[in-house]
């Protein structure tokens, strides 16, 4: 009897050969792998910031969550699963669209909340990038075959019901511990920090930048 195989699926989205707005959309569709690959493992290399980790964290959790529910529920991928050799795996709800509804309702209120990067009065770019990007996510799954509009309008509800929710536990409940874990080993070894308490982090930044070009404890020894 010979052995069946199966193929890692993380970035082998399929379209139909010549379909442009398929190329497209097949490209939309890996946006949370470079996120994920990208964006997170990027900000811990190079930011290491609370916030940011336990962004990640809850991301994480939701995606498990994700296939808890997929494995419990079992609800089949549309017919087209056949062509894009994916119906041995389960379709409710659409985890690339839960990702990315998590994903945008997390950002969104830390911009809103002057948490991050941004700043309240660039939420613009949080409308005109983020949610489109989140929005043709959706579209892209439902248009190259893998999903059916019900499981990506389920994913999409509950990553924003986990988004919110997650980051009223984190900013309600897990800030006051911010600083504990500053304190502690891992927080010492890996540099760990939190910013979210300063008004505009990239001034803060930037005068600390120069104030320590002056300082000759700064001052590297090649």
């Amino acid at each position: 009897m010979s052995n069946q195989l199966r193929a890692v699926t993380l970035t082998h989205v399929r379209y139909i050969k010549g379909d442009q707005l398929g190329h497209f959309l097949a490209w939309i569709s890996l946006v949370p792998v470079f996120i994920s690959l990208g964006g997170f493992v990027s900000h811990f290399l190079f930011r290491r910031e609370l916030q940011g980790m336990f962004f990640a964290l809850g991301l994480t959790i939701s995606q498990f969550i994700n296939e808890v529910i997929k494995t419990s529920v079992q609800q089949a991928r549309p017919e087209t699963c056949i062509m894009l050799e994916m119906c041995d795996s389960h379709g409710w709800p659409s985890s690339h669209s839960q990702y990315m509804f998590f994903f945008a309702t997390y950002f969104t209120l830390l911009t809103y909340n002057k948490m991050g990067v941004l700043f309240k009065n660039q939420m613009l770019l949080v409308g005109i990038v983020i949610w489109p990007l989140a929005l043709l996510t959706l579209y892209s799954r439902v248009y190259l075959g893998y999903h059916t509009v019900a499981q990506v309008f389920a994913g999409a509800g509950l990553g924003f019901l986990l988004g919110g929710l997650w980051f009223w536990v984190v900013n309600s409940l897990l800030q006051g511990l911010f600083p504990v874990i500053e304190e502690s080993f891992f927080g010492r070894w890996f540099y760990v920090k939190d910013t979210s308490h300063i008004p505009n982090l990239l001034k803060f930044e930037y005068d600390n930048a120069r104030a320590a070009r002056r300082h000759s404890s700064y001052k590297r020894v090649d």
